[in-house]
């Protein structure tokens, strides 16, 4: 099973090397070259794990990783050249699933993805696919496709549209998804959520409709 992997270090060649490697294991490889980027990425995109290096420019990979895992619950491995026991403990507090020190081994690197990967998927729900139409749904692979073609979203929308699937034909309010979507200590306001059911919507396309506003308490997911 292949795994969409984000790789980021100031290095090129440390990027280049894991790429190649990763690329031979049959992973596909996105590549930043510091954390502000990386950050950025994961905006927009799903990733199924980070490979991220300590010692970068405008950004740090320690504060990266906090910033990542705030927006998706996404697997981390830290890089570094330096080993200290300080390094370790600050980045598994933030959530960091391995730690590898260079200079490292690209097999054994991929063997620690793996290993992440498998624990981080024992974890999930078994597997679960809703149909509706031409609207797929995969929930343990958080994979979305419309008449066979992928639906790309952003970690958050994903995030959206799997609590109202999973709570199909419930009614939720408006502080119960920002709770559970964006967390109890989210401190922005309801348009932080209508801005993310609008982008749903666009990107849900003829299934939009599927998303049910309910006047003065929220929104719910009609499994029709």
């Amino acid at each position: 099973m292949g795994y969409h992997i984000l790789i980021v270090d100031d290095e090129e060649k440390i990027r280049t090397l894991v790429r190649k490697y990763a690329n031979f294991e049959g992973h596909d490889v996105t590549e930043a070259a510091d954390g502000m980027q990386a950050v950025e990425l994961c905006r927009s995109h799903s990733f199924d794990i980070v490979i991220l290096d300590i010692m970068m420019p405008n950004l740090d990979g320690l504060s990266a990783c906090k910033k990542i895992k705030e927006l998706a619950d996404i697997p981390v491995i830290i890089l570094s050249a330096r080993g200290e026991e300080y390094d370790k403990i600050s980045g598994f507090e933030l959530g960091v699933d391995d730690y590898v020190v260079k200079p490292f081994s690209p097999k054994e690197l991929m063997l620690r993805v793996e290993a992440v990967m498998k624990r981080t998927l024992k974890k999930k729900p078994e597997n679960q696919v809703v149909t509706i139409g031409g609207l797929c749904a995969d929930v343990s692979a958080r994979r979305i496709t419309i008449d066979g073609r992928d639906v790309p979203m952003s970690p958050k929308e994903y995030d959206l549209f799997f609590y109202l699937l999973k709570n199909r034909n419930i009614a939720l309010s408006r502080e119960k998804l920002i709770c559970e979507v964006w967390g109890y200590d989210f401190y922005g306001d309801d348009r932080t959520l209508d801005t993310h059911i609008k982008l749903l919507r666009k990107s849900l396309g003829e299934y939009s409709s599927l998303i049910v506003t309910l006047r003065g308490v929220g929104y719910r997911f009609e499994d029709r």
